[in-house]
């Protein structure tokens, strides 16, 4: 791997018979952000997706670190309490992070037993968030990570994402709503093709 995070080289993709985009060259260093913005349907996800791993019909290629990619499903079991989930991740992990200051940094402290099912929509997306906190990933894959949070939350994802890219990691992230974070970079996919 060479000294980026990410790198996408001739990077295109079609899908139900629609180029999405095409000769895509993408360099993401560390302590980088860079936000993909567009219409729905403009392929934002599906580039996500292609970095991740998750949607292998493209061409070109794709280097990346080792990532943590957070969708639009959140990885978590609503079966589970918040505790519960973050502690099955620390298993994958092999981490030690204190689950309750992790939850204390993305405002979920007292909900360690809540079962995630009885929570709402923007909480789940805070215990979702907490996984980018347990897992130490060098580059972060986020599509629409500011989804059904209030200001607050907004203010916790920029905080998240600027600590994260001042400690040496990067950050992907397909968002309709521009980010307030500092020096973001802008990668504009339009439904032209």
């Amino acid at each position: 791997m060479s000294e980026f995070l990410l790198t996408t080289t001739e990077l295109s993709c079609e899908r139900d018979g629609r180029l999405l985009f095409s000769d895509l060259h993408i360099t993401l260093s560390a302590g980088e952000c860079l936000q993909v913005m567009g219409p729905n349907g403009s392929g934002k996800s599906t580039l996500l997706r292609c970095v991740a791993g998750l949607f292998p019909d493209f061409d070109g290629s794709v280097e990346a670190e080792p990532a943590l990619y957070l969708g639009h499903k959140l990885g978590i079991s609503l079966l589970l309490s918040v505790e519960e989930n973050l502690r099955w991740y620390q298993g994958l992990a092999g981490q030690a992070s204190p689950v309750t200051e992790v939850l204390e940094r993305v405002g979920m402290a007292g909900y360690e037993r809540v079962v995630c099912q009885r929570l709402s929509a923007g909480q789940q997306r805070r215990v979702g968030l907490a996984r980018l906190l347990i897992c130490n990933s060098p580059l972060w894959l986020l599509d629409e990570p500011l989804t059904a949070l209030d200001e607050a939350g907004h203010e916790l994802v920029t905080g998240l994402i600027t600590d994260h890219l001042a400690s040496g990691g990067g950050a992907f992230c397909a968002t309709h709503q521009p980010l307030s974070v500092p020096q973001a970079g802008t990668l504009e996919l339009d439904m032209s093709h």
